[in-house]
């Protein structure tokens, strides 16, 4: 992986990551996942969650992606299981 590609998967782990209840984080957190779903590192059902969630910005999608069985991947990934 090139230095720019490192520098920008970095970069949207960070906006995958941002805290719950900031405004705008819902639509953030669901960018930075459309980021990792087109480089094959999330399922369409787990960017599906995050697309639910993209308007509720106090709301943590990694539950409900625990919750409906999507994505193991992605939680042990994230550190959530």
């Amino acid at each position: 992986m090139t230095d720019e590609a490192e520098r920008e998967a970095a970069e949207q782990w960070e906006l995958v990551n941002t805290p719950l209840g900031e405004k705008w984080s819902g639509r953030t957190r669901y960018a930075a996942a459309m980021f990792f779903y087109k480089r094959g590192e999330m399922s369409a059902e787990t960017l599906e969650v995050y697309r639910i969630c993209a308007r509720l910005d106090s709301e943590n999608p990694l539950p409900i992606v625990r919750d409906r069985g999507v994505g193991q991947y992605w939680l042990k990934r994230m550190g959530f299981e």
